[in-house]
């Protein structure tokens, strides 16, 4: 983007341990230019006004014909559905990494499925999104039922439905510490820089 190397490309929130919203139901097989359409991969999250405009155009490649309800309103500052309950491969095609920008951007917090594209996986822990396997029973249920409010919860793993019921979802430690403390990889290396220092000065000694 002819940024001055080390300049980070967005910040990265801190993710609360635990929020609730209501749910925005799309289907099988949304992939990148369905979440951020390739004429928007231009704007970069460390321009302000552009900042801006990218999570406006957040899942902007879905067809209106089907998506009737937007997930962000025309003029909206933010999204109202924190949450994105997903068909199977949601984030397949490209790795475009404006994709996690986007949907984050606008206040997108969660995606929701039994099948979650690897890459959009990866670049959505590394970018304080937080992507949810669960059973197909409980995928079903949020399907049929767009709009309903679901509880989730970083601490314990868990997601609560709107009918009382409760289940976990699979995370690891490194990724559940990096989205509650708003940090990627490398800013958590970075915190530890005075410790590495330490190691290495030992080690030529």
């Amino acid at each position: 983007f002819g940024l001055p190397l080390g300049t980070p490309v967005r910040q990265i929130v801190v993710m609360q341990s635990t929020f609730t919203g209501p749910v925005y139901v799309v289907g099988d097989n949304i992939d990148t230019d369905q979440i951020i359409p390739a004429q928007f991969l231009n704007l970069i999250p460390t321009i302000p006004d552009e900042y801006e405009k990218l999570g406006a155009y957040a899942l902007w490649g879905l067809p209106d014909s089907l998506y009737t309800t937007r997930f962000v309103k025309e003029g909206a500052l933010d999204t109202e559905y924190p949450i994105v309950i997903a068909g199977r491969n949601f984030g397949c095609g490209s790795s475009r990494e404006h994709a996690p920008w986007a949907l984050c951007d606008y206040g997108f917090q969660a995606v929701v499925s039994t099948e979650i594209a690897d890459i959009f996986r990866n670049n959505s822990l590394k970018n304080g999104l937080l992507p949810i396997i669960v059973d197909e029973a409980t995928h079903a249920w949020l399907l049929a039922n767009s709009g309903v409010e679901v509880e989730i919860d970083l601490t314990t793993s868990s997601l609560k439905l709107a009918d009382g019921r409760s289940v976990t979802f699979p995370i690891d430690g490194f990724a559940r510490y990096c989205l509650t403390n708003g940090v990627d990889e490398l800013g958590f290396l970075l915190s530890k820089d005075a410790e590495i220092k330490r190691y290495e000065a030992s080690r030529r000694a």
